[in-house]
């Protein structure tokens, strides 16, 4: 009944003169598969952003280790059931160690989460520094600027992570040196988008009218360009998340991301290889969890890119 209230009501509201925001929640809400993955993507961030309180729940944290939960005699099998899954260890252990599952779990979902969030949102400050000055620059800047972005575009992402965190010290944080590679390698894309865009606007009649009213280049890009850019930025975005999310879960399995006993989805995937038929969970919690979070992503970042969409309407 409320899909339909919404399918009745949007058209209404768009027909009335909404302002931007209103019209794009409301095509949002009309589509039901993008309302459940950004129902879904809430409640992940919120099992992050709580991990310590969940943990503090259950009394167990992501470090400790169990060795009377592992049965040695099997090679460091958890013992009972369903890998030892009880009151005190809601999603069982971790084979060998006897970690708890559920504050691993719940900690790499902040790993994980926090460093494609955080990747992202170095890609796009970058991407739309570069593109705009390009755009808005004049004929030796923008070749400049876009010769170098061509570079960074060019650049194999996973060879050139590897590289570089193989060669920085073990002491600096493995999480922020993940985010920081991730986002400063990978902003070319984004920057070329914002460049075409920029270069389109710039051809409008009240940016010529700035223009000739005596605006500097950098206030006509936060007053005119930069509302006009937030709807391909914001749609870039959403894709870029969940990719970010694959590429740092990549380079843990690796063995060059995040190091233990930092919980992350991808680390937990590269222990869990020798176990897939020992201890099954070991593995499907963690690639369960990706596969959810990327899927309910990219399903959002598609209804985005629909509602910010003007022929949507």
């Amino acid at each position: 009944m409320s899909e339909a209230l919404v399918a009745t009501q949007a058209p209404e509201a768009l027909a009335s003169g909404a302002s931007g925001a209103r019209q794009f929640w409301w095509r949002l809400r009309a589509q039901r598969a993008a309302t459940v993955a950004a129902g879904i993507v809430a409640l992940l961030v919120l099992v992050a952003l709580a991990a310590p309180l969940l943990t503090a729940l259950e009394g167990q944290d992501p470090t400790t280790y169990h060795p009377a939960l592992i049965d040695s005699a099997r090679g460091g099998v958890p013992t009972g059931p369903l890998g030892g899954i009880s009151g005190h260890h809601w999603l069982g252990v971790e084979p060998q160690t006897g970690r708890d599952l559920f504050a691993r779990l719940v900690y790499g979902a902040r790993v994980s989460l926090g460093v494609a969030f955080s990747a992202t949102v170095i890609q796009v400050f970058v991407g739309l520094v570069v593109g705009v000055a390009a755009a808005l620059g004049g004929r030796w800047i923008d070749q400049l600027l876009s010769r170098i972005t061509d570079i960074i575009v060019a650049l194999p992402l996973m060879i050139m992570s590897l590289a570089l965190l193989a060669i920085v010290p073990q002491s600096f944080p493995r999480p922020v040196l993940v985010t920081l590679v991730i986002g400063l390698i990978s902003w070319g894309s984004i920057a070329k988008i914002v460049r075409a865009q920029t270069l389109t606007l710039k051809g409008l009649d009240y940016v010529a009218a700035a223009r000739l009213s005596g605006w500097g280049a950098w206030r006509i890009a936060r007053r005119e360009l930069l509302p006009g850019l937030a709807a391909p930025v914001i749609t870039y975005a959403s894709i870029l998340i969940p990719v970010n999310i694959s590429v740092e879960a990549a380079l843990s399995f690796l063995g060059v991301g995040v190091k233990p006993p930092t919980p992350s989805w991808g680390q937990m995937l590269t222990a869990a290889d020798v176990w897939y038929q020992a201890a099954p969970q070991y593995l499907l919690l963690p690639a369960g969890a990706l596969f959810v979070t990327v899927l309910a992503l990219a399903v959002l970042g598609d209804g985005v890119r629909t509602a910010l969409d003007p022929r949507a309407a």
